[in-house]
């Protein structure tokens, strides 16, 4: 539509990967360098993590654009949602390697083909995105390959791509011995300033646009950097945007206020596009009072938020007369409540169970196919957001917010749920019950648990992702009133995210026993907003004695 208008031959910020628009900018540039030092010292594990849409991708497709076929056979796994034996077909396939059933297994076959490279002088590296979301026998089956090996050297280097929660997953004590065997990290931060800008010219250039033609103020890249923070896949938003609203207006020059416009404009499609769904599970009265909270709320956005429903009355009677199971009347009850419904509908239920505690309206609708990105696509509509978690059950007490954990049922197929929802007498209060049980201890819990759950939380103040080291601005200085008012910032608020905001945030972090990374994450934003009165956050143990 604006691309005549604007004299480029094919548009700049097509999210679509083009090997000729790629920009590194320093810190991709790092994240490269590690991913090569890695496979050409054959360390056997590389692990890359970033933020969704910093640029993970771009990295790894440079990494394949360097390693030539000549010297190095390649791989690149992009659904790991699958299951051991389905992952390691998929790698035999990627290499070209074929089994039957009348020839060798596919990990010997595998190691038959690792063996023959190795001979021929090449290195074999399998690279993994998205990794995630992989399950721990996944996992394990990436460790086993991982011991095909020489007396003295690896035979192929697997790269484990993906986004924070990895990092996770692996701190899970089961999972030590393959984190343990991981040489190489690096997490990709967003862009700075300056690399965004010249990322912005490039894509420009490589598009056919001239800087006679069409120019992007300092007033108008500022704004496109506050927005996406320097992350690639928002930039790219950002300025395609900025384009269409320049050439609504005939205005061949990206000013500041046009800039803004076009953010304003993504902005208010996503809030109409949410309002829209959310509007079919309101009543009519309903609807009005959301509307006027809505108005009090952004006149005062630190101090107005919905009231947390504490259990229900109904849930706490009920488990008072709670019946008595031993542990294989517990196994047999689980099995035949939730073994016997569908996985989506299992998530359904517990989520439902969360959104009561936040006073949303429940999911009435068929979840998505993956159940963990139809409850977070159902979380963004109510105005919440979704926290992936992995890890142990005293850290999960730790964050204290009510959670739907995912548990291993044997014989079941897929994935099952059931929400933590309070605590009375030293145990869980669940939701929904195991055939009229509404309580389990913490044995019983870990004993079904995957490691993994999801919490509910709300944003009160739209910080995620809006605050890292050397970033400014209103957010900047929102968190650090934020971690003033919990007793971890005594400095004036400067809106700079400075070495003072990294102690602060770092400290913060400490005192709560969690990763001290200095970045304002959605875990640490969970916990501030936990260790402010007036957000109201739902405690999981409020009934904790």
């Amino acid at each position: 539509m604006y691309l005549d208008f604007h004299g480029f031959r094919e548009k700049p910020f097509n999210l679509t990967p083009d090997p000729r628009f790629v920009f590194l900018s320093k810190t991709h540039k790092e994240a490269f360098a590690h991913l090569l030092y890695g496979v050409h010292h054959r360390v056997g594990f590389i692990g890359l993590t970033g933020e969704v849409g910093s640029g993970k991708t771009t990295v790894l497709r440079a990494l394949l654009g360097q390693l030539d076929p000549e010297h190095h056979r390649t791989a690149l796994i992009f659904n790991p949602c699958l299951s051991a034996p389905e992952l390691l077909q998929n790698i035999n396939r990627e290499f070209g390697i074929k089994t039957s059933s009348h020839t060798l297994a596919p990990l010997e076959a595998l190691n038959e083909f690792l063996l023959q490279q190795n001979v021929e002088g090449r290195t074999v590296v399998l690279i993994i995105d998205e990794a995630q979301d992989l399950e721990a026998p996944v996992l394990e089956q990436i460790r086993l390959i991982s011991n095909l090996e020489t007396d003295t050297e690896k035979l192929i280097q697997i790269v484990l791509s993906g986004q924070p929660e990895l990092a996770e997953v692996l701190k899970r004590n089961e999972m030590r011995q393959l984190s343990q065997r991981i040489v190489v990290r690096y997490h990709l931060q967003p862009m700075d300033f300056d690399d965004t800008v010249q990322y912005i010219s490039h894509r420009l250039r490589v598009a056919g646009g001239t800087t006679d033609g069409l120019i992007f103020s300092k007033g108008a890249l500022k704004q496109i950097y506050r927005y996406s923070q320097g992350l690639p896949r928002l930039v790219n938003a950002a300025c395609d945007r900025a384009l269409i609203t320049a050439y609504s207006r005939d205005a061949r020059r990206i000013s500041s206020r046009i800039a803004a416009a076009g953010i304003e404009d993504m902005k208010s499609s996503a809030t109409a596009s949410s309002l829209t769904k959310r509007l079919i599970l309101i009543p009519t009265f309903a609807m009005l009072a959301a509307l006027v909270a809505a108005s009090v709320y952004f006149i005062r956005p630190n101090f107005i938020t919905p009231p947390i429903a504490p259990p229900s009355k109904e849930t706490e009677e009920q488990a008072k007369k709670d019946p008595v199971m031993t542990a294989a009347e517990l196994f047999r009850a689980m099995a035949a409540e939730l073994g016997s419904i569908p996985e989506a509908e299992s998530a359904r239920r517990a989520f439902n169970a969360l959104a009561g505690i936040w006073n949303v309206p429940p999911i009435t609708e068929i979840l998505d196919l993956d159940p963990f990105k139809g409850m977070e696509s159902a979380a963004l509509d109510r105005g919440l957001r979704l926290y992936r978690y992995s890890g142990n059950l005293g850290a999960l007490l730790r964050i204290d917010y009510p959670a739907a954990l995912e548990l291993s049922l044997p014989g079941a197929q897929g994935k099952r749920f059931v929400s933590l929802v309070g605590m009375k007498d030293e145990q869980f209060l669940i939701d929904p019950p195991i055939e009229e049980r509404k309580l389990l201890s913490f044995s019983e819990v870990e004993k079904y648990w995957s490691g993994r759950a999801v919490f509910l939380w709300k944003d009160s103040l739209d910080l995620l992702r809006s605050a890292s080291p050397g970033s400014r601005g209103d957010r900047v200085r929102e968190v650090q009133g934020l971690l003033k008012e919990a007793g971890s910032y005594d400095k004036p608020l400067t809106g700079i995210y400075d070495a003072d905001t990294l102690a602060a945030v770092k400290k913060f972090q400490m005192s709560k026993g969690i990763q001290q990374d200095g970045i304002v994450g959605g875990q640490t934003l969970m916990l501030l907003y936990r260790s402010i009165d007036h957000f109201q956050a739902p405690r999981l143990t409020k009934g904790r004695k």
